[in-house]
Formats: structure tokens, sequence, C-alpha cells
């Protein structure tokens, strides 16, 4: 299989101990059968830790501990599996997080997930305009040709950079005749509020807005960090309109990732702006929306 990454992809480096929101806490940690089956042969302390701390109810996982933590998460937030066995004996969902793979008939396209906050930050660092390489027509089906073409042409659109992003973002609309909903603050809160929520610094965040009326103005500086993260969603959610052809709702749900990620930043930022405080935003964005399909399809039925 024929494979596709940004251009910023090779540079993504687990930051282990330092990272202040470990994949490894408040996520349940499937196994995949194979992993299973090897864990079942360790010996010593550690086999007889995995097998006191997995559950083959339903599909086999990892025990979280009384704070959610994984069993195998350390004091100094490193991975025990990994400094005993190595990387390649973690099962299939931490070898890939924060990954995630947009598939073709031959290409398979991967990216990287804002949940995880050093993505997020080299994502939304980076100056140069997103790229992934465009896959080879005679590999495509017409509809796929059709499905990257299309996307090119967003792709444009979005780094416009003679323009404003709220330009751009317009244009874009404009081009393919979409309009985004206009609902108050509050109107929008309350609809984040009704879906599923894993922290309550979200529900937090989602109540302070719905009161919030003046938000502080962006500069010039942030204007490529969020048209980084408007190309992102693109390609992290447009491609699955070749399942749904919902091509229009998630390209306005990408807008409304934007809208949403850029409206709590600037909330957020009364003591100065930082590119800490976006990235946490968007972690939390993508925490809560992203790594849920009832909440993607939600927000997917505001645009039918």
């Amino acid at each position: 299989m024929n494979l596709l990454k940004p251009g910023y992809y090779q540079q993504f480096q687990c930051i282990a101990g330092r990272c202040k929101h470990s994949c490894c806490v408040g996520w349940e940690i499937d196994i995949d059968e194979e992993t299973y089956l090897r864990y079942q042969s360790f010996s010593g302390p550690l086999g007889e830790r995995l097998q006191e701390h997995i559950s083959v109810e339903n599909t086999p996982h990892f025990i979280l501990d009384d704070k959610e933590r994984c069993p195998f998460l350390n004091e100094d937030n490193l991975c025990d599996i990994i400094l005993e066995k190595g990387e390649s004996a973690l099962c299939q969902i931490c070898t890939d997080h924060p990954r995630f793979r947009n598939f073709y008939t031959h290409y398979t396209e991967i990216g990287l997930g804002l949940c995880c906050e050093a993505a997020g930050e080299l994502i939304l660092s980076q100056k140069e305009r997103f790229f992934v390489p465009e896959a080879d027509e005679m590999l495509l089906t017409e509809e796929e040709k059709c499905f990257f073409r299309f996307r090119k042409e967003i792709f444009r659109m979005i780094q416009e950079r003679e323009f404003s992003l709220k330009q751009r973002v317009e244009n874009l609309l404009s081009k393919y005749q979409m309009s985004f909903p206009d609902k108050s603050n509050q109107e929008w809160a309350d609809i984040f509020l009704s879906l599923e929520r894993l922290d309550e610094t979200w529900g937090r965040l989602l109540r302070e807005f719905s009161l919030s009326e003046e938000l502080l103005p962006l500069g010039k500086e942030w204007e490529i960090p969020l048209e980084q993260l408007l190309c992102y969603f693109v390609y992290r959610h447009l491609a699955q309109g070749l399942s749904d052809g919902c091509f229009r709702e998630r390209i306005l749900f990408s807008v409304l990732g934007l809208w949403m990620v850029s409206s709590l930043f600037r909330m957020v930022s009364s003591g100065g702006f930082s590119m800490d405080k976006l990235v946490e935003i968007a972690r939390l964005y993508s925490s809560e929306i992203e790594y849920s399909e009832e909440n993607i399809q939600a927000l997917l039925k505001l645009f039918e």
C-alpha cells in the first residue's frame, strides 16, 4: 500500500514523560489480538503484571487505576512495557497514537491528531504551506481523482495568503455555495454542551463561552497557525466524504472547528496570546470532538 503523509510528518516525536496530557491517562486502551497473545507469553514480573491488569471482557484492554492511568504508566510518566521490552512490544493502538489514516483504493494517507500536544505544536507552528504528495492518478478510481482535485483546490484557497484568513474562508464558502450557520455564542455553546464530554475543563470553557460577548481581536501573527488548523481539519475529515457523500457537511464541519478553536483561544487570552494556549484549546477540541464518532455525526447533521 502506497503511503502519503504531510511534509511535517517525519518531524514528529513523542515527548513521553514531558507530556502534560499523557495519552496513557483517561483513555480506554484496547489491545489487539496479536499483541494480547504475545503478552500471554511474557514471563517474570512484567508477565504477572500483564495478567493482572488486562481485562478480557468484550475487547481485551488495560484496566485503568483509580486515577484513570494505564497501570504501566510509571511515576515518571514513562511506559514500563517500553522500558523493559522496547516499543515493538506495544499494542497497535499505542503504537499508532496520535496517528490517523485515510484509506483509498491503492493509497493510505497518514496524519497526526491534534489531541496530542506535541503533534499540535508541530502542526500549528508550521510556516510553510500545508503539503501532502500527490497520488499517481493511474492508481486512483475516477471518484478518487475528482476528490483529490477538489481537495487540492480547497487547500489552494485556504492558503491564498494575499487575503486574510476570514476572506479566504468566505471565498471558499461562496465558491461552493455554502453558508455557515449564524448562531450566537450561547447557541453554539449549548450545542457543544449537549454532546458527549470527557474533560470538565471543556465543559467549563463552553459555559464561559456561552456568556462571552466581545472577544479579543487576533493579530496577523495568528493567521498562519489558524490556516494550518483549517488545513488539518480538511485533511483529516474530508476524505470520509468518499464513503458518506457528505463533502459539503465536512467542509462546514472543518470551518466550525476553526471558528470554535479560534473563538475559545481569543476568550482565554485576556492575559496575552501564546502558542501554548492555542495548542491547548486545539487539543481539547480534538479530544472532545474528533475522537467521538457520535459527536462528529451530531455536528455534521447541523449542516444537512
